[in-house]
C-alpha cells in the first residue's frame, strides 16, 4: 500500500517525520550503493530515517525472546498493583488505617512510576537502554523488600513511592525499545502482542495474591514480588541487548532533555494522543483502586471471587487487544479503532454510573461486573493504538516520548485513584463518576487535538501542516 510519509528499505519501512516548514528529504539514489557515514539524530528538531544498526537487527532476529523480555517488563506495573489489590481490606485492618489512607499506597506507587519515567526516559536516550534499566530493576527489588517489612502505613507509602520510581524504568524503556525496533503498523501489532504477554499479569496477579493470603498475610505478597523482581532483573541482564547504538544517542544534558520534551508537547497531535491515552488510563486505574472495595465490601464477594472477576476482565482486555493487533491493524485506520474504543469506554462508564446510583433500582454484582468487563475490554482498543500513534511521530526521541506518555498516564491515574474512595466504602458512585469524566476527557482530547478527520492524508502532508 503506498504511503507518502515513508521510504522503503528492503522489505521494511521507515517513517520520515517532516516538521512544519520543511520539505521532504530527497530519496537516496537507487542506482549505486556506496558506504555512508553514520547518521545521527539531530540534537533537537527533525529526525532523519536511520538504517537499522547491528544491535537492532540482532534484536529483531531474537523475535520471541525479545517479546517475552519486554512483556515481562510491561507486566511489572500490573504485578506490583494487582497482586496487592485483594489485600487492601486486610492492610486497613492490620495497620489500623482508614481505606482512603491505604489507597494512597496505590497512589504513591502510581506517582512514583510517573515521575520515574520522566527521568529514566531521557537517560535512556543519552546512555542507552540497558544501564538505566538494570539500575532501576535493582532499586525496585530493594524497595519491594522494604515494603514487606513496613511497620506503618506512612512507611509503606514511602516504600511504595520508591518502588514506583524504580519500576518506571521497565515501563518506559520497554516502550522505547519497541520504538527502536519497529515502525508504523508493525509497531501497533507489536504493542498488541505485548498486551497478550503482559496481560497475563493482571489475570494471574490477583489470583496469586488471593492464594498468598490463604497462606500468610499481606506482607507475603511483597515477598513474592521481590522474588519476581530478582528473576526479571536476571532475565534482562542475560538476554536483553542494547537497541540504541551510540551514534543515535543524544549527548546533551538536562537542558537538552527539557528542550526535546517541550518540542514533543508542542506537537498538537502527539499531545492529543498522549492525553487521550492518559485519561483512558485514569478510567482503568479508577477501576483498579475501587474494585477491591466495590466487589468485596459493597457486594460481599470473597477475595477469591474478586480475583476471579478481575481475571475475567483482564482476559477481555487481552482478547480485544489481540483482535486489534491481528485483525484490525492494517485493515481499519488506527484512529477509527481508537475512537470506537474511547466511545465504548464512555458508554460503559455511563452505564455503571446509572447502575450504581440507583437509577435502575438495586442491582446485584453481575450487572456491575458486566459493565466493568465491557469497559476493561475496550481498553484493548485504546491503549496499544494511542501508544503506537504517538510514538510514530517521534523516532528521534523515543525515550523522551515514551517518558511523557507514561508520565501523563500515571500522573492522571494517581490523581484519579484516591477520588474513588472520597465518599467512603459504601457506594461505587465515585468510581463510576471518575471513569465517566476520564472517558469523556479522553474523547475530547482525541477530537479536539488529534482531529482524526485530518489524519487521512499521507504522513508527509499531515506532518507538514500540523
Amino acid at each position: 500500500m503506498p504511503d507518502g510519509g515513508r521510504t522503503t528499505e528492503g522489505r521494511g519501512t521507515r517513517e520520515v517525520h517532516i516538521e512544519p516548514g520543511q520539505s521532504r528529504p530527497a530519496d537516496p539514489p537507487t542506482t549505486t550503493k556506496t558506504a555512508q557515514p553514520p547518521q545521527t539524530a539531530p540534537a533537537s528538531g527533525t529526525p532523519h530515517p536511520l538504517p537499522a544498526s547491528p544491535p537492532v537487527a540482532a534484536a529483531r532476529r531474537a523475535g520471541l525472546l525479545v517479546t517475552l523480555v519486554l512483556g515481562g517488563l510491561t507486566a511489572l506495573p500490573p504485578l506490583s498493583m494487582d497482586m496487592y489489590l485483594p489485600a487492601l481490606p486486610e492492610v486497613t485492618r492490620s495497620l489500623n488505617s482508614p481505606a482512603a489512607t491505604v489507597q494512597i499506597t496505590l497512589t504513591a506507587c502510581l506517582a512514583g512510576m510517573a515521575l520515574g519515567q520522566i527521568v529514566v526516559g531521557p537517560m535512556s536516550d543519552r546512555w542507552g537502554r540497558r544501564r538505566p534499566l538494570l539500575l532501576g530493576m535493582f532499586v525496585y527489588v530493594i524497595a519491594t523488600a522494604l515494603c514487606a517489612v513496613a511497620p506503618t502505613t506512612e512507611l509503606l507509602i514511602g516504600f511504595r513511592l520508591l518502588q514506583g520510581l524504580a519500576g518506571a524504568a521497565g515501563i518506559v524503556i520497554a516502550r522505547a525499545v519497541v520504538r527502536d525496533l519497529y515502525d508504523g503498523e508493525e509497531m501497533a501489532r507489536f504493542f498488541s502482542t505485548l498486551m497478550l504477554i503482559s496481560g497475563v499479569a493482571p489475570v494471574i496477579a490477583p489470583v496469586i495474591g488471593g492464594q498468598v493470603l490463604r497462606l500468610t498475610d499481606w506482607r507475603g505478597i511483597f515477598v513474592v514480588l521481590t522474588v519476581v523482581g530478582i528473576a526479571l532483573t536476571f532475565v534482562v541482564w542475560k538476554w536483553l541487548h542494547e537497541t540504541l547504538p551510540p551514534e543515535r544517542r543524544h549527548s546533551g544534558g538536562v537542558g537538552h532533555a527539557l528542550r526535546t520534551m517541550r518540542g514533543l508537547v508542542a506537537d498538537r497531535v502527539f499531545t492529543g494522543y498522549m492525553l487521550s491515552g492518559g485519561l483512558a488510563f485514569a478510567a482503568l486505574f479508577a477501576y483498579i483502586a475501587a474494585s477491591p472495595f466495590v466487589v468485596q465490601e459493597i457486594y460481599g464477594a470473597s477475595p477469591q471471587t474478586f480475583s476471579l472477576l478481575f481475571g475475567v476482565n483482564s482476559i477481555g482486555l487481552i482478547a480485544v487487544g489481540q483482535i486489534n493487533g491481528k485483525i484490525l491493524v492494517g485493515r481499519v485506520a488506527m484512529d477509527r479503532v481508537l475512537g470506537f474504543g474511547l466511545v465504548v469506554i464512555a458508554l460503559a462508564a455511563l452505564a455503571l454510573l446509572l447502575m450504581t446510583s440507583g437509577v435502575f433500582g438495586e442491582v446485584g454484582l453481575f450487572p456491575v461486573a458486566a459493565g466493568l468487563f465491557v469497559l476493561m475490554s475496550a481498553m484493548g482498543l485504546a491503549m496499544p493504538n494511542t501508544n503506537a500513534s504517538a510514538l510514530m511521530r517521534t523516532p528521534h526521541a523515543a525515550g523522551s516520548a515514551s517518558a511523557l506518555i507514561g508520565t501523563a498516564a500515571f500522573l492522571i491515574g494517581a490523581v484519579a485513584s484516591p477520588l474513588v474512595g472520597i465518599a467512603g466504602e459504601e457506594t461505587a458512585v465515585p468510581m463510576a463518576v471518575v471513569q465517566l469524566v476520564s472517558a469523556l476527557g479522553a474523547l475530547g482530547c482525541f477530537v479536539g487535538l488529534v482531529r482524526p478527520w485530518q489524519q487521512r492524508r499521507p504522513m508527509k502532508e499531515r506532518t507538514a501542516q500540523d
